[in-house]
């Protein structure tokens, strides 16, 4: 039954060749064919290569697929270009092309020649055994010497299933054999192909185990049976026995070959297990590192989160505060306007029922006064008109005629000398009267003329000690106070200049032309409102800069006009670029030489002060002058207060004979003394 099947194997496959050989017998091509047996195809090949020192051999192309490449086994094709031996070419064609082609890296190695058989059986025994009894799993190499070719015969077959089994159709053909054995005892990779130019050495099956080779002689043939062999060679009965142990060894060797074989298999399998499961342990400790850092990034982006909602909650709560606190600003700005307004109608109600607080004059009498508007009773012209000096009923006054295109309407006219005439303050020239009809106002008379001419000494007049200008300076600035504080609206007086502060008997400055000004409209309380005007009022050089570009008129207007006119209450120079000359003096430390070379005591130290404040009261800016209550004012009463005690203690000297003290000065009712100055704590 075997020897039918097998018959019909070798028929099959004599087939099958059946149209190569009529391919080479066309192209008179000389072959001979060759049946390899063996499960692993690539072993096979490589080891007939390895017998008959083939140098060159084609092959055909690996046809894998999408299923056959999930297998990770390596083809025949790649597997020889590997494992192959230097000296063989090796052409892999597919589909009439040279897809890969290795060529050989040396040349064939020389022939064995058969030695003595007998010599070297007993070596060959005691290898094997050596072999058997070795420890678990540790085969130990077999030196090239301990196998020998055998006068060139093949040995008998040595069982029916051999491990690797070639029939050789030509009887040129020599074989070589050989049987795969463990390198060393851990695995090591390699890449190196398998060198076979001597009886044992190194042959690499894949990228993760390394095996060695022992050659089992050159003319042995595992194929071959020994009844084939016999008619060839007159071996004796000794040799038959030797043979017979050979092939029993060899058949045990083989056997031991398998098992390791097998075992270094399942040892590759855990190996890949192995690594398989310490990549995935690494991959899952990757995936819980990223689920960690996911997490911690959600709970930075929640914090994050969460302060941003305190700082809007917080920003809520502070913008409610503030509206609330704008809501109640804007309430009792409401209520103060309501209260405000209802003064003025009450204010507006008294004077529509003529209950005036003033003498109202028929033009008769002020023509009587003044002569019919002599000249020669004219004492002076202002912007708004000429000013007479009269007498009416037995008292010395003074009549502002206003030009017609000075006064308004007759009602606003009442309306603003109802106002004046309510005004009662000692610093401010009292309104005694008016004529309505012809727009003309009856102002108490002042001895001493305006304040311009007392600087410039006009008519021969003596001029003004430090102390008495020093309080006139205060009791302007006082004044200038009482009209920004009037209620319910401040009172601008736009030309505030030395020509309108009077002068009475006593040098008690007084300011003048108050009412002449429109009044400033409703304003808020810290007394900043400011009021669009057309036109321009006041002499140029007392003006504000901010006014003259914008027509924006405020109380600061005023400050600016009072600092020009605290400068020349000491130098007594015009107005003409004088904060510029000041400010020149100061910096080139010459300001004495600025001073009124009339008065021969000036406090320099002090009045170096007073011009500094005057200063900054010209700034161009009215955010950068300052305050009249808070800053300008206590500075002009300590001043003031400082000329008063140098006055006191002239008066004492004097009264005593004016002993230690020289050069006295009147000046009116006051005495300036010259000579040493003191302060008031001296």
């Amino acid at each position: 039954m075997v020897e039918t099947t097998q018959g019909a194997l070798e028929a099959e496959m004599k087939e099958i060749f059946v149209p190569y050989r009529g391919f080479f017998n066309r192209n008179g091509v000389e072959v001979s064919e060759v049946v390899l047996e063996e499960a692993d195809v690539s072993k096979a090949i490589l080891g007939y290569i390895t017998a008959n020192k083939i140098q060159s051999i084609a092959l055909g192309g690996a046809n894998r697929n999408a299923f056959t490449k999930k297998f990770k086994n390596a083809d025949v094709p790649s597997t020889l270009m590997k494992c192959a031996p230097d000296y063989c070419n090796i052409y892999v064609v597919a589909k009439g092309k040279s897809v890969n082609v290795r060529l050989a890296k040396c040349g064939v190695p020389p022939m064995h020649t058969g030695a003595d058989i007998a010599s070297d059986t007993d070596s060959l025994r005691e290898s094997v055994l050596y072999m058997r009894r070795g420890s678990r799993g540790h085969l130990p190499r077999v030196t090239p010497d301990a196998w020998r070719s055998i006068d060139g015969r093949t040995p008998p077959e040595l069982s029916t299933r051999p491990l690797f089994r070639e029939r050789l159709l030509s009887s040129s053909a020599t074989t070589k054999n050989f049987v795969v054995l463990p390198g060393k005892d851990n695995f090591e990779t390699s890449s190196r192909s398998a060198r076979h130019d001597s009886l044992g050495g190194d042959l690499d099956f894949g990228p993760s185990t390394r095996f060695s080779y022992i050659d089992l002689g050159e003319n042995l043939d595992m194929s071959t049976t020994l009844p084939a062999l016999e008619p060839m060679s007159p071996a004796t009965g000794a040799q038959r026995d030797t043979e017979a142990e050979m092939r029993r060894l060899r058949l045990e060797l083989k056997q031991t070959m398998d098992m390791y074989n097998a075992a270094c298999k399942e040892a590759i399998n855990a190996k890949q297990r192995a690594k398989e499961m310490h990549m995935m342990k690494l991959e899952e400790a990757r995936r819980l590192e990223e689920a960690r850092n996911a997490e911690e990034a959600a709970l930075a982006v929640a914090e994050m989160e969460k302060a941003k909602c305190r700082a809007a909650m917080e920003a809520a709560e502070a913008a409610q505060r503030l509206a609330d606190l704008e809501a109640q600003r804007r309430r009792n700005a409401e209520v103060r306007a309501r209260r405000e307004a209802d003064e003025k109608v009450r204010a507006l109600d008294a004077i529509s029922n003529h209950d005036f607080r003033y003498r109202k004059y028929h033009i008769d009498e002020i023509e009587m006064a003044t002569e019919r508007f002599s000249d020669e009773l004219k004492i002076g012209e202002g912007g708004y008109g000429p000013v007479y000096r009269a007498s009416l009923d037995h008292t010395p006054v003074a009549i502002k005629v206003l030009r017609p295109d000075a006064h308004q309407g007759r009602k606003q006219f009442l309306q603003e000398v109802e106002v004046l005439s309510c005004i009662r303050h000692p610093n401010m020239v009292l309104l005694l009267g008016a004529c309505p009809e012809y727009g003309c106002l009856v102002y108490e008379y002042m001895d001493h003329g305006s304040l311009e001419d007392r600087l410039f000494r006009r008519g021969g007049t003596p001029p003004l000690a430090w102390a008495q200008r020093f309080r006139i300076a205060a009791e302007i600035a006082t004044a200038l106070l009482f009209l920004h504080q009037t209620k319910p609206e401040p009172l601008v007086h736009r030309d505030l200049k030395p020509a309108n502060i009077l002068l009475d008997r006593n040098y008690v400055s007084k300011i003048s032309d108050v009412g002449l000004a429109r009044l400033v409209p409703p304003s808020v309380a810290d007394n900043v409102t400011q009021y669009r005007l057309t036109a321009t009022a006041g002499t140029f050089c007392y003006i504000d800069p901010e006014y003259q570009q914008t027509g924006k008129l405020g109380v600061k207007s005023d400050i600016y006009s009072l600092g020009v006119l605290l400068l020349q209450v000491v130098t007594a120079r015009p107005p003409m670029g004088l904060t510029h000359h000041v400010e020149k003096a100061i910096d080139a430390g010459t300001f004495e030489q600025m001073l009124d070379i009339t008065v021969k005591d000036w406090p320099v130290e002090e009045a170096l002060g007073y011009a500094k404040l005057a200063l900054k009261c010209t700034e161009m800016r009215r955010r950068d002058r300052p305050d009249l209550a808070t800053v300008i004012l206590p500075e002009l009463n300590r001043l003031r207060n400082l000329g008063h005690a140098y006055e006191a203690r002239m008066s004492a000297a004097r009264a005593n004979g004016g002993s230690g003290e020289s050069g006295a000065q009147i000046s009116g009712d006051s005495t300036t003394v010259g000579g040493s100055w003191e302060t008031a704590d001296s």
